[in-house]
């Protein structure tokens, strides 16, 4: 019996561009801004003093020309001057460094966490048990729900094709809720303590002192705290602004927003299991606690693995000491570096592309995708905006007899291929891919950011370490609390 092969291929898909022009010609505001002094200035000393003047004011007019075009590290100098203000600010006013106060109490219901993070507030649900983290600032309520899924490379490709289906239509469903601000979907790699290979030989093993037996008994305890454990969570930030006539409705107040985030969190729990994922409850105060602090404190993961009783505190689970340099964090027991996926596939791709980067082995890492839900007609006008951008600079150049190059072409038919998407019923979603490494010493760090980088080369991505803003960039990649950089 013949069978037909093409309902099991696994469709590719592809990513929409960056969107690189600027304002005007491609030029960004930092780059107009540093052009147009130098053109007044050049202009101001020819009138004034003729050849003399363009000579006399070249340092100036010359230096802004310089740094506008002149490129160091994918920016051009004009724009690292916001960047490199800012971290001159903060180092002068002592804000690279964090030290907990023990003698202090914190005030109650506050996290203990650094820099900006420190304004968030938990909220226990009492109907659920499930932590909620508040943040006042953003105006967002977010839930962390743990899932487990099987090895998705393992699959054949109809399944593939079926799951892939699934997580589209729980994207989907965030977009056409309009209350949902952020989804982050956290894969991180922990030490195994051995725990789970020990419960394992306790249950199925026969330990009756022979030299097999002691043999197994021995690669156990020696592979299991070399060996690491996947842990993947999904978060959901409910957007306070946004739903505020429903949780008037509902009484208001924290009640009333943790009554409408409970039912986007039923929402949510039903596409998982949709999608074929194992959902493992939503996290409370204990377990999230334990993330926090393995995440500024992975040493002592372990530990807590081995004794649930301790370390499960929320008010305390934050570092003791942190220390932020330009390119690294540095914690309580590890060092720190974040990196951003700055260029996504620009090829067709199959979804299990980013598996050199979810199996590389050896190196202690966070992935962290944050998904920002765009409401349909917002994202109608953000996309007509770009249209007439594009237009209007393939204009200016033709005018000015500039070739066209094919980056233009390929990011005006992208922004028309998602115009069609949103008008055939398609959700939009800024997609950001954040990637937090660890290692215990320096030297380990930048052999694991190697490692890292190889992978995202193998996943056809590409990846810039972020600078000036590890201590930002690490709570929004290494703690699912959905925060942004």
């Amino acid at each position: 019996m013949d069978t037909d092969l093409t309902t099991f291929r696994l469709a590719p898909m592809q990513f929409s561009r960056l969107t690189r022009h600027g304002i005007l010609l491609g030029l960004s505001l930092p780059q107009l801004i540093a052009l147009t002094i130098g053109l007044l200035t050049l202009v101001i000393g020819l009138y004034t003093a003729g050849a003399a003047g363009v000579t006399w004011t070249s340092p100036i007019w010359g230096t802004a020309a310089l740094v506008a075009t002149i490129p160091v590290g994918g920016r051009k100098l004009v724009e690292w001057a916001p960047i490199t203000i800012r971290w001159m600010l903060r180092t002068a006013r002592g804000q690279l460094t964090y030290r907990r106060r023990i003698l202090r109490p914190r005030p109650v219901g506050t996290l203990a966490l650094p820099g900006d993070a420190a304004s968030l507030r938990e909220w226990n649900d009492p109907e659920t048990g499930t932590v909620m983290i508040h943040d006042p600032h953003e105006q967002t309520l977010t839930a962390i729900i743990s899932v487990s899924h099987p090895a998705f490379a393992l699959l054949d490709p109809g399944e593939q094709h079926r799951r892939v289906n699934g997580w589209g239509r729980v994207l989907a469903a965030a977009c056409r809720s309009g209350r949902i601000a952020r989804l982050q979907v956290s894969e991180r790699t922990l030490p195994d303590s051995g725990t789970g290979l020990a419960e394992w030989w306790e249950r199925h093993g026969l330990d009756d002192d022979t030299w097999a037996a002691a043999t197994y008994r021995d690669l156990i305890e020696r592979a299991g705290p070399a060996g690491e454990r996947h842990a993947t969570t999904i978060s959901v930030a409910l957007d306070l602004g946004a739903a505020s006539r429903q949780i008037r409705s509902q009484g208001g107040g924290m009640r009333g927003a943790a009554a409408v985030l409970r039912q986007e969190m039923i929402a949510l729990t039903g596409a998982l299991r949709a999608a074929d994922l194992i959902t493992g409850g939503w996290l409370t105060a204990d377990e999230l606690a334990s993330v926090l602090r393995t995440a500024y404190d992975p040493a002592v993961g372990v530990d807590l693995e081995r004794h649930t009783e301790i370390g499960r505190d929320l008010a305390a689970a934050g570092p003791v000491a942190v220390t932020e340099a330009w390119d690294h964090l540095h914690t309580d027991s590890a060092l720190h570096a974040v990196l951003w996926i700055s260029e996504w596939p620009r090829s067709q791709v199959f979804p299990g592309f980013l598996a050199p980067l979810v199996f590389t082995n050896g190196v202690l890492r966070t992935i962290a995708l944050h998904y920002l839900p765009v409401r349909a007609d917002q994202a109608a006008r953000d996309l007509r905006k770009k249209k007439t951008e594009l237009i209007s600079d393939a204009h200016q150049r033709q005018r000015i007899g500039q070739i066209e190059d094919a980056s233009s072409t390929a990011e005006y038919e992208d922004v028309l291929q998602q115009e069609a998407d949103l008008t055939a019923g398609h959700g939009v979603l800024r997609t950001t891919g954040l990637i937090a490494v660890t290692a215990p010493t320096v030297d380990e760090l930048d052999a694991a950011v190697s490692a890292i980088e190889q992978a995202a080369i193998q996943a056809s991505c590409e990846t810039r370490r972020l600078v000036g803003q590890q201590a930002q960039a690490f709570t929004a990649a290494a703690l699912p609390l959905c925060r942004s950089v």
